[in-house]
């Protein structure tokens, strides 16, 4: 256990669960609210890809833990956990999406306003797919969600803060209807959505599928 101990701390899932893997950190909050039950001060939040539209919870934390899926660079489906300045420097430089270009301005701007959390730690896993509009996780990215949860843990416990097993009641996470079960259960096969865009708008589109 370190000397630090937050009093408010931010477990923040990001990436666009529309392209398969990206949706990595938003799965991996949405399932840690299924199976853990936090505290009171540790706040659980889906933020998608809302950019600087999650400036005000940053600035209402003492430390920032983000789920994402990231380009480390290594084999898919790896994970890595990052610390402190390695983050907004890291997620700056090998960005994959547009998502992680809004958050490293959401860490600049929170910086720059003397309003950054303390601590920031990234818990993230290199994608295996990201070009498949609709899908959902692969395998092997899936598989670390719960090796993240804990990583998640490990950290909490190292600033004073358990976890235990049960549910955590939380209003800021993605509807139902678009949970992981629910979305990849209820997605239509490539023939009945042509998942490389509409023919009829883009043309060459049914080619491609060929």
């Amino acid at each position: 256990m370190s000397d630090f101990a937050p009093d408010r701390v931010l477990v923040l899932g990001i990436g666009n669960v529309l392209w398969a893997d990206e949706g990595f950190g938003v799965r991996c909050v949405e399932v840690m609210a299924e199976t853990r039950a936090v505290p009171d001060n540790v706040k659980l939040l889906d933020g998608g890809t809302q950019g600087l539209y999650l400036l005000p919870f940053l600035e209402e934390a003492d430390a920032l833990i983000v789920f994402d899926a990231i380009d480390f660079g290594l084999e898919p489906g790896e994970m890595r956990v990052l610390r402190d300045d390695d983050v907004p420097a890291f997620m700056g430089a090998k960005k994959m999406s547009l998502h992680q270009t809004g958050f490293q301005d959401v860490i600049a701007t929170a910086q720059l306003m003397n309003r950054c959390p303390a601590k920031l730690t990234l818990i993230g896993c290199q994608p295996v797919e990201l070009e498949d509009y609709g899908g959902g996780l692969r395998p092997a990215v899936a598989a670390q969600i719960e090796p993240a949860i804990r990583e998640c843990e490990a950290e909490l416990a190292r600033w004073g803060i358990s976890v235990a097993a049960g549910v955590t009641q939380a209003d800021d996470l993605a509807d139902a209807s678009i949970r992981r079960g629910a979305y990849e259960g209820g997605r239509p096969t490539e023939g009945e959505a042509c998942r490389m865009g509409d023919h009829r708008f883009f043309p060459g589109a049914e080619k491609v599928r060929a």
